[in-house]
């Protein structure tokens, strides 16, 4: 009697059989991968950028605000309208120890921008870095009253800081200016004549803002600008209650004019004054704008 032949098992079933536990496993590591990464970990640590025109600078992300401290202190410790005023900042971390290192940014360590509260005086000044966090300026106020500081700086290898403080200065006040919109946007300065454009101005959305330079006499476009702290120009704006700060700098830093353009956001509606500052045959000159944003 023939014996029964004995089959050997096929190598497909084992090949299937293999192949559907590999998709089980992917398929349990990929469950496992598309669970929500809990807070705190690498996936959760991007920063939103400061509402500032200094967003953006260098890789690292933003400065929480606590990270970074500037106490302000004057001396005399009660200043006086018309005198010598010294102003010091000393510059901290967290744990309350100088923070020793600054970045340049647009040719200097440190802009302090100076403001009354009616904002008709504004100064833009560049205190000296001593060490271990101390800056220091001197610097005169023209009346008493109360002003505001903002202190612009970039802590090494970190994105662009504003601090601010306000300050009372004894002695007789100004008559309060009132801050109404422009009716028109043109004005002459040193000489200069010096027109205002936006392409849009509505308060959220990014906007165009183009200065035009032109000679007050001859009416003649100024096309030799000189940069100004490493740049066309420089636009402070601030809100009439001094509370929404920008400090801007040009889309085409080496532009020379007729055309200064800048880019920003207005923050939320309301009145804003505009201060553009350049530089021509060696002289800087400032030129205010007052505008209501829709």
């Amino acid at each position: 009697m023939n014996k029964p032949k004995l089959s050997t098992p096929s190598p497909r079933p084992f090949a299937m059989r293999k192949a559907a536990a590999a998709i089980v496993i992917t398929a349990l590591l990929l469950t496992a991968c598309g669970k929500a990464a809990p807070a705190g970990t690498a996936q959760d640590t991007a920063s939103k950028p400061e509402q500032n025109a200094h967003a953006g600078h260098g890789a690292a992300p933003a400065p929480k605000e606590a990270d970074v401290k500037a106490a302000f202190t004057f001396s005399p410790d009660k200043p006086q309208a018309g005198k010598d005023t010294l102003i010091s900042l000393q510059v901290t971390d967290s744990a309350n120890k100088p923070v020793e290192k600054f970045d340049i940014n647009h040719e200097k360590t440190m802009h302090l921008i100076i403001v009354s509260k009616d904002l008709s005086y504004f100064n833009h000044i560049h205190p000296d870095y001593k060490e271990k966090g101390l800056f220091t300026i001197a610097n005169p106020f023209p009346a008493g009253g109360d002003y505001k500081l903002f202190a612009d700086f970039v802590p090494s290898g970190e994105s662009g800081t504003t601090k601010s403080q306000w300050t009372t200065i004894q002695g007789d006040a100004a008559k309060p200016a009132a801050i109404q919109p422009d009716g028109n946007l043109t004005k002459t300065v040193d000489g200069k004549e010096i027109s205002l454009a936006f392409d849009k101005l509505q308060a959220g959305k990014e906007v165009n803002l183009t200065f035009n330079i032109k000679d007050g006499g001859t009416k003649k476009p100024i096309t030799n600008l000189q940069q100004y702290l490493g740049a066309v120009g420089h636009v402070v704006i601030l809100s009439e209650d001094a509370e929404q700060y920008l400090h801007v700098h040009p889309t085409e830093e080496k532009a020379t004019g007729p055309d200064a353009k800048f880019m920003t956001t207005f923050p939320k509606s309301g009145i804003y004054k505009i201060w553009g500052q350049f530089q021509h045959e060696g002289k800087v000159f400032t030129v205010p704008f007052v505008v209501k944003v829709p």
